[in-house]
């Protein structure tokens, strides 16, 4: 379903929309005049407007997908808005050149447009640089902007200084005893008091290109009394000499995020602006400037973001994924991106219908990937052309062939085949039995085994389409492997009925590569180790496959384009295959190299077995304990270390005095804890340390 385009003229369909169906945290900064209010009905007229915003600094992957579903229905759907006054932005948030391109910018207008989504207009946040840039000055003006000189390492030692601060102020001890200031050029900072000509001046200055990279930044002069370190005096605008893919070299000096996204929300007249839970804790900020400058504060909403079993959403690690080569590039099979899902055979329909089922909501959730997989299968298997396969193909020499042949009549060996056994609308197709065969080595063994059904020396198989058995006579070996297997077709009234029949391909079948992927990762959840998780047997290569010529006209190089679906089949028996963008295969000439991808196999996997209802009710609870386990290892990730035991949630309550490193000294009913007990929450701290450095490394 995508957004309906209007914006021509069409009459609007009166608004009732459920206004507390997408709320969250509210703030005074958050709240407008009712000349604002008035102002934007006016303007926007009955219309509910969302936006995408992505950063063009890679590609799209599925939760981005599971963004412009929310951004471009679903949160309609909860707010009840109807479709005539329904809008959504796609919006480049390009503030960044040293991380974008012409590549990525390219790539997310086609993933957008291939899933069918149609946007309002397209903008830039670099389109806005002017306005940023005025408004930046308009904030010097009313004393709530400064140049600021501070190197990295003094702003860090600022920040650190004032979370200990705020930190010994919620519980209820002195500031300035706990951590105090040692000179006001730290805390507020030597710059934060300078005069508005000065300010005026430099940041002039900054623009002209006149000043070092890294020299100068211009900070908002927000509230170091916070508790949210998101509002100690963030860095609106950086110099950097770096061209802008979009913006061209017009400009030196670029807005961070923060002070970006919350003013072309309110330039675009957006209504709801919603992002992921980590972004919770800048609402501050992003009302703050709103409230600063006086403009329009839309409402913000975060949703949890899509956690997916088995492999990474992180920009940072599939750019690592890429650069290391552990995959063929953004669009490789195994990569979560759409272009991967694309490639791997995944259309829009699969994709929409996921997030549909996916849904958004506040908790945190890992989804399997199983369920993608069944939304594939259920997709896949009403539209899917049959065809019949062999991945590693043994030869089979019929024997009695002609005069099987001969005995069959007018049609010979051919036999018409529906191109899907359950909708006869989509057409069939023919397939002709050959004296020489091919048949997938899975489907032969040469021992006997009761459970197996299929082909052995001793035990006979049905031929499907054809209808009678196969009987192997002979096995023809090179070395340890099996080269030919010479057999005879059993078409007599009294033969054994086969518990099942072999599909097979014809002598003049087409030479193929197959992939079969499987999870990127062995770990369904990797963690920082992810490196060593990757999976050795993600891909697995058949070089020697065949398939059925019935497909010839339908695997043409010039029918294959990297930007939309190419042709699916279902290899009978083995599962949903498409095309891949490496095939140069020419129908006309037979020549060139065919390639397909395995999308999903027909069945789950065999190894997993149905679940009963207690299990499945295990199950649910770990994934609950799991997801709420997640969602404190966020909030923990926000904490510095010294306040882990006084602002850590397992720790709320428990102590009543720290020393100076914040290891507790004693419990809440003032018991004096033990040295082993101090030295082994000193442990615990150290551990913290580790892992919070890692998280907040820039």
């Amino acid at each position: 379903m995508t957004s309906a385009e209007e914006g021509d003229g069409g009459e609007q369909t009166p608004l009732v929309t459920t206004t507390n169906a997408l709320v969250g945290r509210e703030l005074e900064w958050a709240i407008n005049s009712p000349e604002l209010l008035s102002e934007h009905a006016q303007i926007n007229s009955g219309i509910i407007r969302t936006r995408f915003p992505p950063e063009p600094n890679g590609y799209l992957h599925i939760g981005h997908a599971k963004s412009m579903n929310m951004n471009f229905n679903l949160a309609f759907e909860k707010l009840g808005v109807p479709l005539t006054n329904r809008r959504t932005i796609f919006r480049y948030d390009d503030t960044n050149p040293d991380a974008e391109s012409p590549e990525y910018i390219d790539s997310l207008r086609r993933d957008l447009e291939w899933l069918g989504w149609k946007p309002e207009r397209t903008t830039y946040s670099s389109d806005n640089f002017q306005t940023l840039y005025e408004l930046a000055v308009k904030l010097i003006q009313k004393g709530l902007a400064y140049v600021c000189d501070m190197t990295k390492a003094e702003m860090e030692a600022q920040r650190d200084l004032a979370k200990r601060r705020s930190s010994a102020v919620s519980v209820g001890k002195d500031p300035n005893v706990e951590a105090p200031i040692p000179s006001a050029d730290i805390l507020p900072g030597r710059n934060r008091d300078t005069s508005v000509e000065r300010n005026l001046k430099l940041f002039n200055e900054m623009k002209l290109g006149l000043h070092a990279e890294g020299s100068l930044t211009l900070r908002l002069k927000m509230d170091f009394e916070s508790a949210n370190p998101n509002m100690y005096d963030l860095v609106a605008y950086r110099i950097r000499y770096t061209p802008h893919p979009h913006a061209g070299k017009g400009w030196c000096i670029y807005p961070n995020y923060d002070f970006t996204h919350g003013i072309c929300d309110s330039l675009e007249r957006i209504d709801y602006s919603i992002c992921t839970l980590e972004f919770e804790t800048r609402r501050e900020p992003y009302y703050w400037i709103l409230w600063a400058l006086d403009m329009f504060r839309p409402k913000v909403y975060e949703m949890s973001r899509l956690n997916l079993a088995y492999t990474v959403l992180s920009k940072r690690r599939l750019l690592k994924l890429v650069d290391a080569n552990y995959v063929r590039g953004w669009s490789d099979p195994r990569m979560p991106t759409i272009s991967g899902l694309r490639r791997r055979g995944y259309t829009k329909e699969i994709i929409n219908t996921f997030c549909n089922d996916v849904g958004a909501t506040r908790a945190m959730n890992v989804v399997q990937m199983d369920k993608l997989f069944q939304v594939a299968r259920q997709t896949l298997a009403d539209t899917t052309r049959r065809a019949m396969a062999v991945l590693e193909p043994i030869k089979v020499v019929i024997g009695n062939f002609e005069e099987e042949s001969a005995k069959a009549g007018e049609g010979g060996m051919t036999f018409e085949v529906q191109n899907s056994p359950t909708d006869a609308s989509l057409g069939s197709h023919s397939v002709t039995l050959t004296e020489t065969i091919y048949i997938d080595s899975s489907d032969f063994r040469l021992d006997e085994d009761p459970n197996f059904y299929r082909l052995t020396p001793g035990k006979p198989v049905g031929i499907k389409y054809q209808g009678g058995n196969l009987v192997c006579d002979e096995v023809v070996k090179s070395g340890d492997k099996v080269k030919e297997l010479k057999c005879h077709l059993d078409n007599s009234e009294g033969r054994p009925k086969p518990k099942s029949h072999i599909t097979w391909v014809p002598s003049d079948g087409i030479a193929c590569e197959v992939r079969v992927y499987g999870h990127l990762f062995t770990e369904p959840e990797p963690s920082d180790r992810w490196e060593e998780e990757l999976n050795p047997e993600s891909e697995i290569v058949h070089p020697n496959a065949i398939i059925d010529p019935s497909v010839l006209s339908l695997v043409d190089k010039k029918d294959v384009n990297k930007w939309k679906s190419n042709q699916a089949l279902q290899f009978e028996r083995l599962g949903y295959f498409v095309v891949d963008v490496d095939t140069t295969f020419d129908s006309a000439t037979k020549e060139g190299k065919l390639v397909f991808n395995r999308t999903v196999s027909l069945k789950e996997d065999k190894a997993v077995k149905k679940e009963s209802a207690a299990e499945a009710e295990q199950k649910r609870k770990q994934l609950e304990n799991q997801r709420n386990a997640d969602a404190a290892r966020e909030i923990m990730m926000t904490i510095d270390p010294k306040d882990l035991f006084k602002l850590g949630p397992e720790y709320a309550g428990k102590y009543s005095k720290f020393d100076d490193a914040g290891i507790p000294t004693h419990l809440a009913d003032g018991t004096e804890l033990t040295k082993s007990a101090k030295k082994k929450l000193a442990k615990d701290q150290a551990k913290h340390a580790k892992k919070f450095a890692k998280a907040n490394k820039k």
